[in-house]
């Protein structure tokens, strides 16, 4: 599994560190605790102040000199509060299943746009090659929290990537039809908008209770979309 610590994924476990703390935090608290240097804290804090999430202010001085800053959370934002994210989800799946004529290309259709948005597209004259396009399709599961491997393959074009964590799980218990298609679409969105010579061309959900894994091939092969798992395989979305 790779070891790398998404931006998004390092922004979450800093405000996650600030709004368990019991009183205002330090940056060199928060370093400590997450075990990052005292500038990478800094620099997550400080977006987080900007995000309006956190506020910064003069901690109580405790002697001569600059009181050092301190963060906690902005009042009205603190995590006690009751949240309901899942079933706002779950709702609007359903409904989406409901009411389409086609909700598994409606899903795909729409996890390409989410993917195709989550990418830096290259200028248009610079080439991203499929060993890159990897790269950043890796890189972009480990943001979304996938935790997957390095792709791995034979020479020249990776052949797959293993993601060992699904952060959507609950709901792909219920929706697999219309969830595990949106993840497939956001993959290949996302190397479409690379303009890659590389393409997922299928999603094998759950081949045990805690992988999936995505297909790669050179750009224009056959799309099998989602397959379903091998004989005796768990039956439980990543």
């Amino acid at each position: 599994m790779t070891g790398h610590t998404g931006h998004a994924g390092r922004r979450r476990q800093v405000l996650e560190a600030v709004q368990r703390a019991a009183e205002p935090v330090g940056v060199s608290e928060i370093a400590a605790q997450l075990g990052i240097h005292p500038n990478t804290a800094r620099f997550h804090l400080d977006g987080l102040v900007g995000a309006g999430i956190v506020e910064r202010f003069p901690g109580t001085p405790s002697g001569p000199g600059r009181p050092r800053v301190v963060y906690r959370p902005r009042p009205g934002l603190a995590r006690g509060g009751l949240r309901r994210y899942q079933e706002l989800a779950d709702i609007l799946l359903s409904r989406i299943a409901a009411t389409s004529e086609h909700p598994t290309a409606e899903a795909t259709d729409i996890g390409r746009e989410w993917g195709a948005a989550l990418v830096a597209r290259p200028v248009p004259a610079r080439r991203v090659g499929p060993a890159e396009a990897a790269i950043r399709l890796v890189r972009m599961l480990a943001d979304l929290d996938f935790a997957p491997d390095e792709a791995t393959g034979g020479p020249g074009v990776p052949e797959r990537v293993r993601l060992r964590h699904c952060p959507f799980r609950e709901l792909a218990e219920q929706h697999r039809d219309l969830v595990c298609p949106l993840h497939l679409g956001l993959m290949q969105g996302a190397l479409t908008a690379l303009r890659a010579p590389l393409a997922v061309t299928a999603l094998q959900p759950f081949t045990d209770d805690t992988t999936c894994v995505a297909q790669l091939a050179p750009a224009g092969r056959p799309q099998p979309g989602v397959v379903s798992p091998p004989s005796g395989a768990s039956t439980s979305p990543v």
